[in-house]
């Protein structure tokens, strides 16, 4: 019988490949902004991230996010993402 293969991606805090589902997706559009992707259906170029806060701040701390979109990010932006990332 025929299995449907689970696409996965990598972290970028702590480096290990996931199923997609379990990641959220950070964009950036065309107009150069960065956001959450909780949708995973926003266009634009994309990076994954685990929903655990750790991760999030290992990816921060090693600039893993400024390397995927090539860009400098202000820390008001990784603040609002943080917050996004809690449901706030």
């Amino acid at each position: 019988m025929y299995q449907k293969k689970v696409p996965t991606r990598k972290c970028l805090g702590c480096r290990e490949m996931k199923p997609k589902r379990e990641l959220v997706r950070v964009v950036k559009n065309k107009e150069g902004e960065i956001s959450l992707d909780l949708t995973g259906k926003k266009p634009g170029r994309g990076a994954y991230i685990c929903r655990r806060e750790d991760c999030f701040n290992a990816a921060r701390k090693t600039k893993q996010f400024e390397r995927a979109f090539s860009c400098k990010i202000p820390d008001e932006l990784y603040e609002q993402m943080l917050e996004e990332l809690h449901g706030g």
